[in-house]
């Protein structure tokens, strides 16, 4: 990689090329400066300099950038005008963007105001998502340790859901990484940066990593739909005998679909910027297609899947005589518990974001990004904390402990007043302790029927 790439994008670096730099005399130059993305060496008045675009997130770097020293030795402004508060000049950095951050940047400036009230949006967002993500991680986890713990728990639906909920994990834990990845690096202002975004094989691998977690993801919400329509709709069942086919489908073909997509990228996305940092603007382009697809073809397929269960589930509660309103609202009920575990939610990250108009791009940004970082929490709440048999199974278990407590409790209590009975309450304790697990066995092993 050229020096012109990373090595001069440092103020220090700039400082120290031209510091002996004297002008000839009876001439006018524009000094050195370092404009925070390039180092700009001293010009003659009257004259334009060119570089190659600088190794930054959108940018072609085999695309050049241009900057003028004015008549006068200063570096000219956005207008052809010099100010004495900006000496470092103006530099029209837009030729260096690729044609997709060109498009997207053309769409987010219409104007001065209304674009910077866009990015102050964006970034506000960012936290947003970044809370949200980090609230799904842990409630994601949680869930996965309830499931794993009790044995009762151990049957498809809930293996579903594991799965479901590992490819969660997988997707929100790298996209905390390169967020927290980012934030470091634009809180460092001197010294030549290193991170995720420019370690050109570990940013690729990461962002391949996310799409394959991503579509994951959507192959466990296709599966979840599918499961959940077949118990509903079809009268025979066996709900045990597929779920090898689940798992090829839910971990294989996203592993098939994501090889495409990131070889068809790496191949023919601006193949000939050498330095175009880890597929800025990857998703913006026509090859991103190779995975929303399909994503695009789970989410239709799940609104069907939907359809047909609160269909069924009218009908059923026609037959139950109950009243027209009430049945109204419990096939809506169910209608909304079921969107986040469908994924059907996701469908508004995919349509195009409203940028023309400000109002109606803080309200995509907010309830997309709000929906899609939380998505982690709604499921593991609906689907975990508020399920029948995980609250029974955290019953059984609070209460055995409560109870081995309680019994440990009143022993020490004897002990003090009957010092002299060691054995009788050694063998009381045995025999409240055999009682309490006797109790708990035997509920766990008729009352709760195991899954193989």
């Amino acid at each position: 990689m050229d020096a012109n790439a990373i090595g001069n994008n440092t103020r220090d670096f700039c400082r120290g090329r031209y510091k002996n730099f004297v002008p000839p005399d009876g001439e006018l130059w524009c000094e050195p400066v370092w404009d925070s993305l390039l180092c700009w060496p001293p010009t003659k008045a009257s004259t334009t300099t060119k570089q190659k675009c600088p190794f930054e997130d959108g940018f072609d770097t085999t695309k050049s950038v241009e900057k003028k020293c004015g008549y006068n030795g200063r570096w000219e402004g956005q207008n052809g005008t010099t100010n004495e508060e900006y000496l470092h000049g103006w530099a029209n950095y837009t030729t260096c963007l690729t044609p997709e951050m060109l498009r997207l940047h053309g769409k987010v400036y219409t104007n001065t105001i209304e674009g910077n009230m866009k990015m102050e949006i964006a970034e506000k967002t960012r936290t947003l998502e970044f809370v949200g993500l980090s609230i799904s991680l842990v409630a994601l986890l949680a869930s996965l340790a309830i499931f794993c713990r009790f044995r009762s728990l151990r049957n498809t639906r809930t293996r579903i859901h594991k799965n479901l909920f590992v490819a969660m994990v997988v997707q929100v834990l790298i996209r905390l990484t390169v967020y927290i990845d980012i934030e470091i690096l634009r809180r460092k202002t001197y010294g030549i940066q290193r991170g995720i975004g420019n370690t050109p094989v570990l940013c690729e691998a990461s962002y391949a990593l996310l799409e394959y977690a991503k579509t994951a993801m959507f192959m466990w919400m296709f599966i979840e739909g599918l499961f959940l329509h077949n118990m509903v709709t079809v009268t025979v069942f066996q709900e045990n005998s597929y779920y090898r086919i689940y798992r090829f489908v839910g971990w294989g073909c996203p592993v098939v679909m994501t090889l495409i997509w990131a070889i068809i990228t790496a191949f023919c996305y601006h193949p000939k910027s050498k330095f175009s940092r880890c597929w800025s603007g990857y998703n913006l382009s026509s090859y991103f297609w190779i995975l929303e697809g399909p994503r695009f073809a789970v989410i239709l397929l799940n609104f069907l899947f939907l359809l047909n269960i609160v269909r069924v589930l009218v009908m059923k509660l026609r037959q139950s005589h109950t009243s027209e309103i009430e049945q109204v609202l419990k096939a809506v009920r169910a209608a909304v518990v079921l969107l986040p575990l469908l994924g059907i939610t996701n469908v508004l990250f995919m349509i195009e974001a409203p940028l023309h108009n400000v109002k109606k791009f803080a309200l995509w940004s907010y309830s997309t990004h709000f929906l899609q970082s939380f998505q982690g929490l709604f499921i593991a709440t609906l689907y975990c904390f508020l399920n029948g048999e995980v609250r029974l199974a955290l019953d059984k278990t609070i209460s055995v402990y409560l109870s081995l407590r309680g019994t440990d409790l009143q022993a020490r209590r004897q002990s003090t007043f009957s010092g002299c009975q060691p054995q009788r309450i050694a063998s009381e304790q045995l025999s409240d302790y055999g009682a309490s697990l006797d109790s708990w066995t035997l509920d766990r092993s008729f009352k709760i029927p195991l899954s193989p």
